[in-house]
């Protein structure tokens, strides 16, 4: 589903009332805790936290003249979606965050591979996310991304 407007503010305005509040608080808490370096931004039409041109120049290797991913969130039909490419790409990560979700939240984790669907957006684990965003610095998701896109031009 694609966002409701061409700015982070506008996206924000746009919202479904019945999600506005959650999701408003949910892109709080990410920026509040999003390391220095990233930034909010429209990414590929939604709502995203990437490295901008001015940190990685190349930008996304798809598109170009897109900002490197790192995040984002959106709304869809049935959930609120939160997109971290960093547990898709760390192991560790991936796994410190299903352990420490089951603290966080008594229902079950809906996750693919990075995005974790929010059916029931009263129940949130906005103390989590905000833990989460922490863990890895620009230079951190930099190194991932590049070392895995060498990995995969060696598969080619």
């Amino acid at each position: 589903m694609k966002a409701d407007g061409k700015t982070v503010q506008e996206i924000l305005a746009n919202l479904p009332a019945e999600r506005a509040e959650q999701f408003n608080k949910l892109h709080r808490v990410i920026v509040e805790n999003l390391p220095i370096g990233f930034e909010p931004s429209i990414s590929y039409g939604g709502l995203g936290y990437v490295v901008p041109h001015a940190l990685y120049p190349s930008g996304y290797h798809c598109k170009p003249s897109e900002p490197l991913p790192f995040a984002g969130i959106s709304s869809q039909k049935n959930s609120i979606n939160f997109y971290h490419m960093g547990i898709y790409s760390n192991p560790n990560l991936y796994e410190w965050f299903v352990n420490e979700y089951q603290k966080h939240s008594k229902l079950k984790l809906d996750m693919g591979k990075s995005c974790v669907r929010f059916k029931k957006i009263d129940e949130i684990p906005y103390d989590l996310i905000g833990e989460l965003m922490k863990k890895m610095s620009v230079e951190e998701w930099i190194n991932i991304y590049e070392s895995n896109l060498k990995k995969g031009k060696a598969n080619s």
